[in-house]
């Protein structure tokens, strides 16, 4: 089964470079995209509804933020969104579809990058997703967050990290989030299971210069519960495309949903 997550920085920018083209070509089974800015009711022409897939969609409730959506070539048991906090769900960041043996999501945790204010409200998003992650562990099947957590979880993760370790997306804060979720707690970082080598991104600020010089950060992740860490077979980044400063990040695991 191939799951693929993107952050779109609005679909139909994403659309107009030829995502969607793309996105049917890949023979995916679920695509997680998330920073729609765009409402459903905008979306209902052919251009995002390709033949194959059932899409779903969460818009958040004010223009000119996040929405998130599922799109699927199997028809889900169930469609879950929001997470119960306003600042998730008045923003629409999260959407989940449950297939018979695996869950998987659709997550934008925001950027810290823009104020103060910004950062603590991010800090207050992490704080109520941990308690998400930690109700999740009691649960009897396997999950699948695809997203963008718009933190870097190690020194490998992002360029020129020592001159950004009092930045929004390396904090020591964010970056102790990543290590519960991933030490304590048991998730899996898909990415990393296969590829351990340094400087692998999904994000590229101010496209082609920092794309040419890979100067990046990895701010798109798959995690998932610990049983399927046996499942990941292959993972990549795709590159070559500039949908939005985001490259879809691709995983392949082995068995159906």
């Amino acid at each position: 089964m191939r799951v693929i997550t993107f952050n779109a920085q609005g679909i139909e920018q994403a659309a107009d470079r030829g995502f969607f083209d793309w996105m049917v070509q890949q023979d995916a089974d679920v695509i997680c995209i998330q920073d729609l800015r765009a409402k459903e009711y905008q979306l209902d022409g052919d251009r995002y509804h390709p033949e194959g897939y059932y899409p779903y969609f969460f818009d958040a409730f004010e223009d000119g933020y996040s929405g998130v959506a599922i799109y699927t070539r199997h028809l889900p048991k169930a469609i879950m969104t929001g997470l119960g906090f306003e600042l998730c769900d008045y923003q629409g960041r999260f959407i989940q579809a449950d297939f018979d043996k695996v869950s998987v999501a659709s997550l934008y945790i925001p950027s810290g990058l823009k104020s103060h204010e910004a950062q603590q409200k991010k800090e207050e998003f992490m704080s109520h997703f941990m308690g998400h992650l930690k109700k999740t562990l009691r649960k009897r099947r396997d999950f699948i967050f695809c997203g963008t957590f718009n933190t870097a979880h190690r020194t490998e993760d992002l360029s020129n990290w020592y001159v950004n370790q009092t930045v929004s997306g390396f904090l020591p804060s964010e970056r102790a989030f990543m290590e519960e979720m991933f030490g304590e707690l048991g998730y899996v970082d898909a990415f990393r299971e296969i590829n351990k080598a340094e400087r692998q991104f999904t994000w590229w600020p101010d496209y082609n210069r920092a794309r040419t010089l890979n100067e990046g950060a990895r701010l798109d992740y798959q995690v998932t519960t610990a049983n399927m860490r046996k499942m990941i077979k292959n993972v990549s980044i795709y590159k070559e495309g500039m949908f939005s400063e985001h490259g879809p990040l691709i995983v392949d695991y082995d068995g159906d949903f």
